[in-house]
């Protein structure tokens, strides 16, 4: 009886080794080839030697072997639908990180049975994996973030819409036709109703692999869980929104000269907004910076810029001429006779010129 419950235990910890291993090289390569990370994808690796280390040097390898039986597990056999899928690249780390813990886990509590030292020791081992899983995960998001901003063309500015529904159908919508980045512009909308629009639409728009920014409410897009915030040149100032922000969410500043457009990049803006460009249906200005403006942040600013105010299907080829491939609208989808459609238009603009 003995040997049969040293068989069983043996055969557990093999398998729980193999699964941490395994998963600790997932989040090593992510960190390494996607990140290009040297400090996390370094520990990562070392947290992984560490454990077959301590594993050669407390337990019997060959035991661990002999113990091993694939293909008279029961598990193999056993599978969900959700194993075979991963929605984006956060989900895989998601995954291969809780798969570590719990192995470890694992590895400490029957360890215990055999020798409490090497239970002790791999105790040590999860807790660093803890900490590294965590840096990585924040690491990715913010990644995957910048990767879908450096990608992005069509920038829409909205309000709440009359219901909820009509908000979700519309971001849905206007995400197939093309539009990458949505922000919520809504001063109309009590705080409640304001936060409540935020976190549905942070969530349709990740949903759909598209980018969700609150106007000025900082607050809200954290509350919200959305990407990020835009601030204007008279509301919080960069350092204040970014302390509230933290380093893997968004920032936007509105920029009406090259100055103000030097500063946002000296206070960590991840992108601009130019303008305004032309006369507006949505706001009215003093004075329009026209496209010389956009001549001069094409030429010397290097973050994403989005050129805004009164761009529609009419006069987006004179800011397309600037060397700026990024519009920010709201009138030229929100009053269109078909939205969909406008939004199609716009964004083909983009590509051809892009």
């Amino acid at each position: 009886m003995t040997i049969l419950t040293n068989q069983a235990t043996y055969r557990i910890l093999d398998a729980s080794i193999n699964r941490a291993t395994e998963g600790l090289r997932t989040l090593e390569e992510y960190a390494r080839f996607a990140l290009d990370d040297a400090e996390i994808s370094g520990e990562l690796k070392s947290i992984r030697h560490d454990l077959t280390t301590v594993t050669n040097q407390h337990l019997d390898r060959l035991r661990l072997i002999e113990a091993r039986d694939t293909p008279g597990d029961v598990g193999t056999a056993i599978g969900e639908a959700a194993e075979y899928q991963r929605a984006s690249v956060q989900a895989v780390i998601a995954a291969a990180s809780s798969r570590i813990a719990q192995s470890l886990r694992v590895i400490e509590e029957y360890g215990k049975t055999i020798d409490a030292n090497f239970a002790a020791q791999v105790e040590q081992i999860r807790y660093r994996h803890y900490q590294m899983a965590a840096a990585l995960e924040l690491q990715a998001f913010k990644a995957t973030r910048a990767s879908q901003l450096a990608a992005a063309q069509l920038y829409l500015l909205m309000d709440g819409g009359e219901s909820e529904d009509q908000f979700v159908a519309s971001i849905e919508q206007l995400a197939a036709a093309g539009v990458d980045i949505f922000q919520l512009r809504a001063p109309e909308l009590d705080d409640r109703t304001l936060y409540e629009r935020a976190c549905v639409g942070a969530a349709v728009a990740k949903k759909h692999g598209r980018l969700f920014i609150v106007n000025d409410r900082v607050d809200i897009a954290v509350a919200a869980d959305a990407d990020g915030v835009h601030v204007g040149q008279e509301e919080l100032p960069a350092a204040a929104a970014r302390a509230i922000l933290g380093a893997r969410r968004l920032l936007g500043i509105s920029t009406h000269s090259i100055e103000q457009a030097r500063q946002a990049v000296d206070d960590g803006a991840d992108y601009i907004g130019c303008g305004p460009v032309f006369t507006s249906r949505t706001k009215q200005f003093d004075r329009y910076v026209g496209p010389a403006f956009l001549n001069q942040v094409s030429g010397s600013i290097h973050l994403p810029a989005f050129a805004i105010g009164g761009i529609d299907e009419h006069n987006v080829a004179k800011v397309i001429e600037t060397g700026c491939h990024r519009i920010a609208v709201s009138g030229a989808i929100r009053d269109a006779e078909d939205p969909v459609h406008a939004a199609e238009a716009l964004k083909q603009c983009l590509m051809q010129a892009g």
